[in-house]
């Protein structure tokens, strides 16, 4: 994003439509530049759009799939490349902050999980950001990460310290086979696979 005014303009005309003709009864504020950055360092943002009024809570269901769809066509409307999604984030009723801290208590866990018992962990499947940000966490543990599965059944892998990350084969014609694992890596600090 060249122009974060233009940008943070075509955010807001969006967020018009969606609160007049679209009926969500809900109001924003849209920042831009540094008074967006995550103070957290999470996300990169550059637009940060903060939803309140009657319909946030809707926002919030089925963990917060409307606020990620929000998210996902602001970054269709700037035409920006999946690895920059990032960079527009949407937050209501401060379920970003509280979702990064679940995330991180699920990282400490299986932290403890694979020390314990030397065994790889498998975290449920989740969105790119959030396997993002679960990778961020992990990486802290020096412990190895892939991101295993396709589509919506991605999911972070953590794995103990020299273990052999196995690779997974595509499987041509049966939807239910994994994609291609990029992770490995030998040791503390192996690779982080792909998002």
């Amino acid at each position: 994003m060249e122009d974060l005014a233009q940008a943070a303009e075509q955010i807001a005309s969006f967020m018009r439509t969606l609160t007049t003709v679209g009926g969500l009864r809900l109001k924003y504020r849209i920042t831009a530049g540094a008074g967006a950055a995550d103070p957290d360092e999470i996300e990169r943002r550059d637009i940060y759009v903060e939803c309140k009024g009657a319909d946030a809570e809707l926002l919030l269901e089925n963990d917060g799939e409307l606020l990620r769809s929000l998210e996902h066509i602001a970054a269709k409307i700037l035409r920006l490349e999946p690895e920059d999604h990032d960079r527009v984030s949407f937050d209501t009723n401060g379920y970003k902050a509280s979702r990064a801290q679940n995330l991180r208590d699920a990282a400490d866990r299986a932290i403890d999980y694979v020390d314990d018992n030397d065994k790889p962990f498998r975290f449920p499947a989740m969105n790119s950001r959030e396997r993002r940000i679960l990778h961020l966490f992990l990486k802290e543990s020096g412990l190895q990460t892939a991101s295993a599965g396709e589509g919506p059944e991605r999911a972070v892998v953590l794995y103990p310290e020299g273990y052999k990350i196995p690779v997974e084969r595509p499987s041509f014609g049966d939807r239910r086979g994994g994609g291609f694992n990029r992770g490995g890596g030998g040791g503390r600090g192996g690779g982080r696979g792909r998002y």
